[in-house]
C-alpha cells in the first residue's frame, strides 16, 4: 500500500494594519490634552499682567500658570512614553506611532508639538489630514509619525472621570482667576472712578463750608467745620479756630473757582484748589485768593471728610490790589 501524503501549506495571515485615527477624533484628543492647561495659563497670564508686579496675587498667578504648563507637558510628553497614552488620546483611543509602529520618545513628541506651530501658522496644516492618505498633519510629515486607532496596552482606569476632573478643575481655576482679577483690579478701578466723581462735586463744597464762618454764628459754623474733618485733622482745625475766637472774628467766606484731582483711590483722594473769597465787612471788606492742597478720606459712614489741608499760597488780595 502506498500512502500519499499531501503537503498542506499553512498560510499564517498577516495582522491587519491598524486603522488611522479620523481627523475629528484627533481634534477632540488634542483639545482635551491642550485646552484645559492652555486656558488656565492664558487666564493667569492676563490676570498677572493687570496686577502689580511681584505682589502676592501676582506670584500666585505666575505659579498656577507655570503649573498648568508643566502638567500639560507631562501629559503630552511623559505620560505617552510611560503608558503609550495621553489623557486625550486615551479618551478617544488613538495613539501616535512612527511609520515602523514604534512609540516615539518624549523628545520626539516634544518636537512634534513644536512642529504643530507650522500647522497653526499655515492653518492648512491642521486640515491636511482630511485629504492626506495617512491622515498626517505637517508635523507628522516632518517627524514621520501618524495617529492610529488602537486599544491601550495598559488601559488608564476611569479615563472619563479623570478627563472630567481635569476639565472641571481647569474651568474652576479660570473662574477663580477671573474673580481675582475683578476683586484686585476691576473693582478698585471702578471704586476709584466713583471717588473721582464724588470728590469732583463734593470736595470743593466741603472745603468752602469748612473755611467759611460768620461772627454772628461762629460757634455753629465752627462745629459744622469740625464735623467735616477727620479725627486726624480735627485737632489742628480746632487749634486754628481757637486763635480766631481769641482775636477779632470777621466774616470769612470762601468759594472754589478751580480745582483738579491730584490722586485718587477707593477711600482717599487729594485735590488742588484755587480759592477766592472775602474777609471782613464794608467798608473794610477785602477780596482774597489762596491755593490749597486738600487730602480727603472716606469714613465708615461712607462720608468724605478733610484729612489734611496744606496752604500752598496764603490768602492775598487780587492782583489789582484794591480788593474791588
Amino acid at each position: 500500500m502506498t500512502a500519499v501524503v499531501e503537503d498542506i501549506q499553512t498560510t499564517i495571515p498577516e495582522p491587519a494594519p491598524k486603522a488611522l485615527a479620523p481627523w475629528r477624533i484627533r481634534v477632540g484628543a488634542f483639545a482635551v490634552d491642550v485646552l484645559p492647561g492652555g486656558a488656565v495659563a492664558t487666564t493667569m497670564a492676563l490676570v498677572a499682567l493687570a496686577l502689580p508686579q511681584r505682589a502676592v496675587w501676582w506670584w500666585v498667578c505666575v505659579a498656577i500658570g507655570g503649573l498648568a504648563i508643566l502638567l500639560t507637558l507631562l501629559n503630552r510628553l511623559l505620560l505617552p512614553a510611560v503608558t503609550g497614552w495621553s489623557l486625550g488620546r486615551a479618551l478617544f483611543a488613538i495613539t501616535v506611532t512612527g511609520r515602523d509602529g514604534t512609540s516615539p520618545a518624549p523628545w520626539a513628541l516634544l518636537l512634534r508639538d513644536l512642529a504643530h506651530l507650522l500647522d497653526t501658522v499655515s492653518v492648512v496644516g491642521w486640515l491636511w489630514p482630511m485629504w492626506d492618505p495617512r491622515g498626517r498633519t505637517f508635523a507628522d510629515l516632518l517627524l514621520r509619525t501618524e495617529a492610529q486607532r488602537a486599544e491601550p496596552r495598559e488601559p488608564i482606569p476611569n479615563v472619563r472621570r479623570w478627563t472630567a476632573v481635569a476639565v472641571l478643575t481647569a474651568a474652576a481655576v479660570c473662574v477663580a482667576g477671573a474673580a481675582v482679577g475683578y476683586a484686585a483690579v476691576y473693582s478698585p478701578d471702578r471704586a476709584t472712578d466713583r471717588t473721582r466723581a464724588d470728590i469732583s462735586t463734593q470736595g470743593p463744597k466741603i472745603v468752602a463750608q469748612m473755611l467759611t464762618y460768620d461772627p454772628k454764628s461762629l460757634a455753629d459754623d465752627f462745629v459744622r467745620a469740625r464735623s467735616l474733618a477727620t479725627d486726624k485733622y480735627r485737632g489742628q482745625l480746632a487749634a486754628q479756630q481757637d486763635i480766631v475766637q481769641k482775636g477779632n472774628p470777621v466774616i470769612n467766606e470762601y468759594w472754589v473757582t478751580d480745582s483738579a484731582i491730584q490722586s485718587a483711590a477707593p477711600d482717599r483722594a487729594t485735590m488742588l484748589m484755587f480759592l477766592q473769597g472775602r474777609r471782613g465787612a464794608a467798608p473794610e471788606e477785602r477780596y482774597i485768593s489762596a491755593t490749597v492742597r486738600v487730602a480727603f478720606l472716606k469714613g465708615g459712614d461712607n462720608r468724605w471728610r478733610v484729612d489734611d489741608l496744606t496752604v500752598l499760597t496764603k490768602p492775598k488780595p487780587p492782583a489789582n490790589g484794591n480788593g474791588k
